[in-house]
């Protein structure tokens, strides 16, 4: 799989990838995967690979979605995905429509973490907000949030956090629809 050259971007490490995938492995075969801040594709063209039914990407770089575009073709994947440029920040309702599919199984999330002048960004909290407010998860859907661990990560109203893996500096978040139950 080729990556673009692009100072911004942050892949996601092998051994990250690799426990991501262990833990949602029964998951994936025959899911509908949707990659947010896409970047190079990495995260949603192994879904593919493991057996997702689907996968719709969301990237606002040119060149990063013409290298996912590539990595597709070359993989012979392209025909289960769509790649789009969007911004994650922003209203998500148009997604089911371009997408073809009215939910999504397992959403992926890869904010960057800093921006060109290597500023800290907080793109996690409000994306899973836009996540939940634009109604595109199945009920039994997982929502994976990747972010620094200094970033400090907001569960919002209609995600409950299910669990939370700390590898070096990234932190894997993983929440299910739902409402939080008083006492836990």
């Amino acid at each position: 799989m080729s990556a673009p050259n692009n100072p911004g971007l942050r892949p996601i490490s092998a051994r990250i990838k690799k426990s991501l995938f262990d833990i949602l492995k029964g998951m994936i075969p025959g899911a509908k995967f949707l990659d947010l801040f896409a970047g190079s594709g990495a995260v949603g063209l192994e879904a593919l690979s493991r057996g997702a039914e689907s996968a719709f990407f969301v990237e606002k770089n040119k060149v990063c979605r013409d290298a996912i575009e590539t990595n597709l073709q070359r993989a012979g994947l392209a025909a289960r995905a769509r790649v789009w440029p969007g911004n994650v920040l922003e209203d998500l309702s148009w997604i089911p429509f371009r997408a073809g599919v009215s939910a999504f199984d397992i959403v992926f999330l890869g904010p960057p973490y800093k921006d060109e002048e290597k500023r800290p960004l907080a793109y996690s909290s409000p994306a899973l907000a836009q996540v939940v407010r634009a109604g595109i998860l199945s009920p039994r859907a997982v929502v994976v949030c990747q972010h620094h661990i200094k970033e400090k990560v907001a569960a919002p109203d209609g995600l409950v956090r299910i669990r939370r893996e700390k590898y070096g500096d990234t932190i894997l978040e993983f929440f299910r629809p739902g409402r939080p139950q008083p006492g836990l």
